[in-house]
């Protein structure tokens, strides 16, 4: 919704009874401020909303489109402005708290998805099963049906320069199915974007979210996707249905320019095995196409093809003239990610090695990688001492939530940073041993930090919060916001944000917000209209320091 709100008394516990309506009460301008809009109280939005994500199931606009053959439909598509979310976004029938990790790895509750497409298409594949009230995860796959952990042995032999935990920090899984590929590299140390479009198995990502998976509904269709330049040691592609040779290769283009220098492109598919005369022909495309990308063919066995991308730029400026597809123009920003077409150019590597020289993990952690150079952004500071101080900041500052708001009790697993900057919150609960996985959201309206964060040995995502964010509801079991409000009321209304976090949070999840006194009335006004139970604590600087902390919980409410 683009307006803000006024808030009456609400009810929590009959939440269900408060029909599908929102009250709305006009309040007139204060002198140069904008008019605002004020709510009474959410109403709830119909059954049908229940998986609803904005951008992505945005009906009207999707059947307007010009073409869908390139996969257009899967893109964002947004509701206008005025026409956005108005509503909370109820959740099944049967609704429950999620079965913690590592259990839930293994197993999920079927009321919480309850979905049996998946089963009925790839049950005999090993991929998921369903069992009275619960769903099971054998952790197959369909190019690995014997399971994940053996499959990531074989590529760890394969190539010996795969060593997950220390050269392999930071992976995608494209097309994830129910994501055990990532499930099983969570144990070896390695976080795992895994993506795949809402399409005809809609519910691939959000069962992926329910084990305990980082996850985003994406797909590879005319847009980059939102990360930045090598971002991933590894990419993966099992049986992924891409055909990474169409227009020219213009989709593999997009996986090499998030690939890191140096990284390696598992492909796991028929035309690798099959002696087919039409996937042979497949075959010998792809051969041709990662060859005129400078791809070594580092090995072919059984199923799978693993190639690696070169170090720097040589291979590319020895070509031919007229080789196709030619280098990016120097102009081009391979970090310039949101709303921007795909490009049919290879992206250049930088010259100094930026992004390729990492340290293995953990040490890349805490490392100020080179990219941090190419940040741009106003400091008085020098970088490398503002970076070491974020990270100190929320080492500090997680500390104390540690000890005094007993987080090692918390269910922490799914957690989304909504303003990031270096990445420092994900680097403190890393530190801390908070077994969680956390989602680095770096705003439009901000510097370019993702690479940094990537570099870091982090995930994280693109994202304007102007708008929908691109997964499910109830995603997220912890949503940390600092900063955040102060800087986008500026850019639109504090209830459009706060709406869409009480979609992808969890019933049951809570939310930190960290921001300016100014703020904290109307955000207060706002997440009682919402029901949750909020508290205002001082920071650690005390009651006289110039920034509050609202901590909010989102109760798991039962008819």
């Amino acid at each position: 919704m683009s307006d803000d709100f006024e808030v009456g008394e609400v009810e929590s516990d009959t939440v269900e009874d408060w029909g599908n309506q929102t009250e709305i009460v006009e309040a007139k301008s204060d002198g140069d401020s904008k008019a605002r809009v004020r709510i009474k109280k959410c109403g709830m939005c119909p059954e049908s909303m229940r998986e609803y994500i904005p951008c992505l199931d945005n009906t009207d606009v999707i059947k307007k489109l010009k073409s869908t053959e390139r996969g257009e439909r899967f893109e964002r598509h947004c509701p206008e402005k005025g026409k956005g979310l108005n509503c909370l976004v109820p959740p099944p029938k049967g609704y429950r708290q999620p079965i913690p990790w590592p259990k839930s790895r293994d197993e999920v509750w079927f009321s919480n998805v309850p979905h049996t497409r998946l089963v009925e298409d790839k049950g005999g594949q090993n991929w998921i099963s369903r069992d009275k009230n619960k769903f099971k995860f054998p952790g197959g796959g369909t190019q690995f049906i014997h399971g994940a952990d053996q499959y990531l042995d074989q590529m760890s032999k394969m190539v010996s320069d795969i060593t997950f935990g220390k050269h392999i920090r930071v992976a995608m899984d494209v097309g994830c199915g129910v994501a055990s590929f990532g499930a099983y590299l969570l144990s070896r140390d390695v976080m795992t974007m895994s993506v795949a479009p809402k399409d005809v198995h809609e519910n691939q990502i959000q069962f992926a979210l329910e084990r305990g998976v980082p996850a985003m509904a994406a797909a590879f269709a005319t847009r980059r996707l939102l990360y930045p330049s090598q971002a991933f040691d590894l990419i993966h592609c099992s049986r992924c249905r891409i055909n990474w040779t169409r227009d020219d290769g213009i989709l593999l283009l997009e996986i090499n320019r998030m690939l890191r220098a140096g990284g390696y492109f598992a492909w796991a598919a028929q035309p690798v095995y099959k002696h087919e005369p039409a996937l042979e022909e497949q075959w010998t495309e792809m051969l041709n196409l990662t060859t005129s990308l400078c791809w070594k063919l580092v090995k072919k066995e059984g199923y799978v093809a693993i190639w690696q991308k070169p170090f720097n730029n040589d291979c590319y400026l020895s070509r031919e003239a007229g080789t196709k597809p030619p280098l990016c123009d120097e102009s081009d920003d391979p970090d310039n990610v949101w709303y921007t077409n795909l490009k049919p150019c290879i992206s250049r590597i930088p010259e100094k090695g930026y992004g390729g020289n990492v340290p293995l993990w953990p040490a890349r952690l805490h490392t100020p990688p080179d990219r941090l150079q190419t940040i741009k952004f106003d400091s008085y500071i020098a970088r490398k001492e503002l970076f070491k101080a974020e990270s100190k900041y929320w080492n500090e500052i997680i500390g104390g939530y540690v000890r005094a708001l007993k987080w090692k009790k918390m269910k922490l697993r799914n957690v989304l940073d909504m303003r990031a900057g270096f990445g420092g919150f994900a680097a403190a609960l890393n530190d801390h041993k908070l077994d969680c996985w956390v989602l680095s959201v770096v705003p439009v309206s901000g510097p370019n930090t993702l690479p940094v964060i990537y570099d870091r040995g982090l995930l994280g995502v693109m994202h304007d919060w102007c708008e929908p964010f691109d997964t499910y509801p109830r995603t997220y079991d912890f949503l940390h916001a600092s900063g955040l409000f102060s800087i986008e009321r500026k850019r639109c209304e504090m209830s459009t944000i706060l709406l869409e976090m009480d979609r992808i949070l969890r019933p049951g999840g809570r939310a930190y917000i960290r921001d300016s006194i100014d703020v904290m009335d109307e955000i207060q006004e706002i997440t009682k209209a919402m029901g949750w139970h909020t508290s205002l604590r001082d920071t650690s600087e005390g009651p006289h320091a110039s920034y509050r902390i609202l901590t909010c919980e989102k109760r798991l409410l039962r008819a």
